[in-house]
């Protein structure tokens, strides 16, 4: 299938890390970027088009590559492979959102929230539970399936009754 971003551990093939990455930042932030095309700016011509996908694409790539390559440096300066170099590069990934966002609060709130997302993914990989599955269960209320299923809350008479002849 290709290479995946813990086919190494951390501090190694740093490059392919950082592609791996922004590959996945590129395609969330167009996609972002369509929908607020779409769906809020409503913008004309090609070069506001443009702008707005810059606008998010960019600052989308910029994080995620702030934060493998911090994540890559801390772990080969300091020698140890724990959740405090996610945490570094979390801060860094929230410093670009802060710059994108021109907001020191913005900042701080993403460090803050990136570094509980990326203590909670290393504490998983540490003890071997998924921080997000790949398969979700089959949903049982509300799925495209549900007509298959019998929500009556009674079940449905003999099929030996008779009708009456009144």
């Amino acid at each position: 299938m290709g290479y995946s971003y813990y086919d190494t551990p951390d501090g190694e093939d740093c490059f392919k890390k950082l592609w791996y990455t922004t590959k996945f930042a590129a395609v969330s932030g167009l996609v972002v970027s369509a929908l607020d095309v779409r769906l809020y700016s409503h913008t004309q011509g090609i070069y506001p088009t443009a702008a707005r996908f810059a606008h998010f694409t960019f600052p989308f790539i910029g994080m995620a590559a702030a934060f493998t390559a911090t994540t890559c440096v801390a772990t080969s300066v300091r020698h140890k492979d724990d959740k405090l170099n996610y945490i570094i590069g979390a801060f860094a990934a929230g410093g670009v959102c802060g710059a994108w966002r021109k907001s020191i609060l913005a900042g701080f709130v993403g460090s803050v929230f990136f570094s509980v997302i990326a203590y909670l993914k290393k504490t998983s990989l540490e003890e071997g539970w998924e921080f997000v599955p790949n398969k979700a269960p089959l949903r049982t209320y509300g799925s495209l399936r549900g007509s298959r299923h019998d929500w009556t809350l009674m079940a449905p008479p003999p099929k030996t009754w008779k009708e009456s002849e009144d």
